[in-house]
């Protein structure tokens, strides 16, 4: 069967399929930090790559995804639905024949739903974006053994399909999600709102599959699925993220400049602040359905200890040490039982 859409997550990771759950962890934060679009401004290729890195991240971080990429490669999406190719385990990705139909004549899954589908009204629309679920429904043989799309004596005895819907799942990098976007699918483009969030369901009229008979065509539901963010994650309705800061800024606190959607804020830790707190900035989460307002965006704070100190801080530090009052671990006999 030809792969010329065939994309190889392992290599696109620099890894293959021997390779752990932490070496692809290990793997896709190195390559997101390397082509991240605000470390490559401008840049459309590394932006391309960048989304590559996510898909394929999203695939192999996910054990049932993997699974199905490893056994069935390019056709991993439809293993095991009613449009997908035969989810048996002897089949052969370069050769398949299942119930008479050699499936290596097609180059993709979508030539093979088309040449199907043209039979009864044409193929359904096409997505570079998207991952479609069909449903093909051949026309049932009547109670007389003729065809059911035959006249019988005057007498109309075709089934109609169940549904004309369809739906697919489209991929989007959070600032899509966050700012909306412009998707071609098809053979036109559909407008994302901004603040959908993952599993959110849009409705788009009339983009669906047409029915042969009567050329009515149906609706197309979009799935929305955010790619991860290598800073930024979700806690309810809310953004969260990280800030590592040094000792010295936790015991006397700092002014930090830390990311959000907006672009960079100016962030007051206070002294003291312990490992694992929260700061909120409010307002500056992800956008709400309605009214125009946003949620808040959570900053936990990571304290950081240096692996490699210069001669100066390391004797700052043994001053500290030698000069200390604070004992955190002054009650600890305490806890013997």
């Amino acid at each position: 069967m030809a792969t010329k859409d065939f994309k190889d997550y392992y290599a696109i990771l620099g890894l293959n399929k021997t390779s752990t759950a932490d070496e692809i962890k290990k793997s896709y934060r190195k390559l997101a930090r390397k082509y991240h679009p605000d470390m490559n401004p401008g840049n459309k290729e590394a932006e391309a790559q960048f989304k590559a890195v996510n898909e394929a991240y999203e695939v192999l971080s996910d054990p049932d995804k993997r699974k199905k990429y490893d056994q069935f490669g390019q056709y991993w999406k439809q293993a095991g639905t009613t449009s997908g190719w035969p989810s048996t385990p002897n089949n052969n990705s370069n050769n398949v024949d299942f119930g008479g139909v050699d499936f290596s004549q097609y180059t993709s899954f979508d030539d093979f739903i088309n040449s199907l589908l043209g039979r009864v009204g044409g193929p359904p629309p096409s997505s570079r974006n998207a991952n479609w679920n069909y449903a093909y429904r051949p026309p049932t043989a009547g109670p007389t053994g003729f065809s059911s799309t035959e006249d019988l004596g005057g007498f109309d005895n075709r089934t109609p399909p169940t549904s004309l819907d369809a739906e697919a799942t489209i991929s989007l990098s959070l600032g899509e999600a966050f700012r909306g976007a412009s998707k071609r699918i098809g053979s036109g483009d559909v407008s994302i709102p901004a603040g959908v969030k993952a599993g959110s369901r849009i409705r788009i009229k009339g983009r669906g599959q047409v029915d042969p008979y009567t050329q009515l065509r149906g609706d197309l539901y979009l799935k929305v699925e955010i790619l991860p963010h290598p800073f930024f994650q979700f806690e309810g309705d809310n953004l969260v993220c990280e800030l590592p800061i040094t000792p010295d800024e936790a015991v006397l606190g700092a002014s930090i400049e830390v990311p959000t959607p907006d672009g960079m804020v100016a962030v007051n830790v206070p002294p003291g602040i312990r490992a694992g707190q929260s700061l909120r900035l409010r307002g500056k989460g992800w956008p709400k359905p309605k009214g125009g307002e946003r949620t808040d965006q959570l900053v936990k704070i990571a304290i950081v200890s240096p692996k490699e100190i210069s001669p100066l801080e390391r004797e700052c530090y043994e001053k500290i040490k030698a000069n200390r009052s604070f004992n955190p671990r002054s009650n600890l006999k305490q806890m013997l039982i």
